[in-house]
């Protein structure tokens, strides 16, 4: 029979489990959220309106980032700590929490709300000012979120959390629609739609700031009376969260960072280029058609690497070095394959996916080399989360911030010559050498890189699907046109892509029984592996 001890300890695992899958599901539908409804917005507003917006949306970017995954990060491990040494009340701790980013948060905001206009200038578009105004804002309640998530988290409930980013992002997706919509319908200008859509995100954060205050309302009459700030706990939080917060949350910003450095002097280059003002932002916002395909491509990577950090932590403290190697090999096999599956399977239907989505296919040929970062962009999460995991939180965060300046570097050689396609290009040599490097720092911690044989079978499965949709899109090639064409052209190609591919993959034998099961639906299709053609198992 089990002791009183194990059974508790089994009930804090079942309830750190829960957690942990309670934050996957909401992350997976904020990250489908945040990229579905660029979609529509761009529908409404048009290529130069979808530039207008995507010029700003970085700075909320990071706000969301540093709100997230970077401070609550950080304030949780400090909860934890703080709770194991039998310390229940978190009011003086929370005080100080909100004194250190409160700071942080005004600072922010004062700086990017007075250099509005220069930031403008800089990009090339000085009516992109008033935006940069109204989205500085947000900077404002980051301190709040980031603060009582942190708290929560700490404390294994991950109800508070999950539920203000889920609200937080169908508030901001409905309030960015909606606004636009309007704004357009009545006549106003393309950047006063810009403009409502920003503060549609702004409201978003309000409104998730205002769920967190209500539980932590509720729940304050359980802490004890607050005591004075002393000046040693002050500097130990701000060390915490500036250290390792930023440091985590720069892993998660590496998209993001790259849609600011695209932000910065990607018009400013066209237009030196010797496009016109209008065109420029035409072909900005064709290229910035780019962002959702690459975060919905993304979003089964990040959601893997969310909970990879904590297994392999676990299994790294312990001491288990060949269960760590197991979970590491898994992570980097199921990683690699979805990565690659979704970037040439995106690139295999990309003419009629830009035409369904987008109602025409114009810069087809830059977001097909521009789907290629879903690869590198998967692994970068991957590697970063076991690097975490095995306690190196400054590796990938340094290797990101030299990709981003190589990915600016770039941009100011490619850019001119190349127009777009050069950002693309310079988007998916930057994102690779990160994963270089990423990898080359996993060799050093001994972590065994995946066999020839493994990449054998990939490369087969990865043929086979290209072939069958080069071999359906033909079809569709012949006496069709146009948007309705496209939509059963580019659906039914990523239904016939993924069949194709995951039935290869199970045949071939490209992950083992215990790595198909922690794919969804994937023990259903490890079957396949064990069966003949027509359909009768193998004895």
């Amino acid at each position: 029979m089990k002791g009183r001890k194990d059974v508790q300890q089994d009930h804090e695992s079942k309830k750190l489990f829960q957690g942990i899958l309670i934050l996957t599901l909401s992350s997976v539908i904020t990250k489908i959220l945040s990229a579905v409804y660029r979609v529509p917005f761009q529908n409404i507003v048009g290529d130069v309106g979808f530039y207008i917006y995507q010029q700003v949306y970085p700075i909320y970017g990071i706000v969301m980032a540093l709100s997230s995954s970077g401070f609550p990060v950080a304030v949780s491990k400090m909860v934890a700590e703080r709770e194991a040494a039998g310390e229940n009340s978190h009011r003086t701790f929370l005080n100080a929490v909100f004194l250190i980013l409160g700071l942080f948060g005004a600072g922010l905001f004062l700086a990017v709300f007075f250099t509005a206009g220069k930031l403008a200038a800089w990009m090339g578009d000085p009516r992109l000012s008033p935006l940069i105004r109204t989205v500085s804002c947000s900077f404002l309640l980051m301190p709040l979120i980031s603060a009582i998530r942190g708290v929560y988290q700490g404390q294994g409930r991950m109800v508070p959390t999950a539920l203000s980013q889920v609200l937080e992002q169908t508030v901001r997706v409905a309030a960015i629609l909606l606004l636009s919509f309007w704004l357009v319908r009545g006549g106003f200008s393309l950047y006063a739609a810009g403009q409502g859509a920003v503060f549609g995100s702004v409201l978003g954060g309000a409104v998730s700031a205002a769920v967190l205050v209500f539980y932590l309302v509720k729940g304050g009459r359980q802490e004890k009376a607050a005591q004075l700030l002393e000046w040693n706990d002050v500097k130990q939080a701000a060390r915490s969260l500036f250290c390792s917060g930023i440091a985590v949350c720069i892993s998660g910003l590496v998209l993001v960072l790259f849609q600011f450095v695209d932000s910065l002097h990607l018009y400013a280059l066209l237009k030196d280029a010797g496009w016109g003002a209008e065109a420029a932002k035409k072909l900005k916002g064709i290229y910035d058609r780019g962002q959702p395909f690459l975060q919905l491509g993304t979003v089964a990577a990040s959601s893997f690497a969310l909970n990879l950090v904590p297994v392999i932590a676990l299994e790294y403290k312990k001491g288990r070095r060949k269960s760590l190697e197991k979970q590491v090999q898994a992570a980097l096999k199921i990683s690699t394959a979805i990565g690659a599956g979704a970037a040439v399977g995106l690139i295999g239907i990309m003419p009629f996916a830009n035409t369904m989505l987008f109602e025409n296919s114009e810069g087809t040929a830059v977001l097909s080399v521009f789907s290629v970062s879903i690869l590198f962009s998967t692994w970068i999460l991957t590697f970063s989360g076991i690097l975490q995991g095995l306690g190196k939180v400054y590796t990938p965060a340094v290797a990101i911030a030299a990709g981003v300046l190589l990915k600016y570097g770039l941009n100011e050689v490619w850019v001119p010559r190349f127009g777009t396609m050069g950002a693309s290009a310079a988007t998916v040599a930057a994102l690779g050498f990160i994963s270089l490097i990423l990898m080359i720092k996993l060799g050093k911690a001994y972590v065994k890189m995946l066999p020839a044989l493994f990449f054998g079978k990939l490369a087969l499965s990865l043929f086979a699907m290209s072939a069958c949709l080069q071999l359906w899109l033909r079809l569709f090639a012949y006496g069709l046109s146009g948007r309705a064409a496209s939509v059963p052209a580019a659906l039914g190609g990523t239904a016939i892509g993924a069949a194709v591919f995951l039935f290869c993959a199970a045949r071939l034998r490209l992950l083992t029984d215990e790595e198909w099961g922690l794919v969804p639906f994937g023990t259903k299709l490890a079957g396949l592996k064990g069966k003949n053609w027509i359909g009768k198992q193998k004895t």
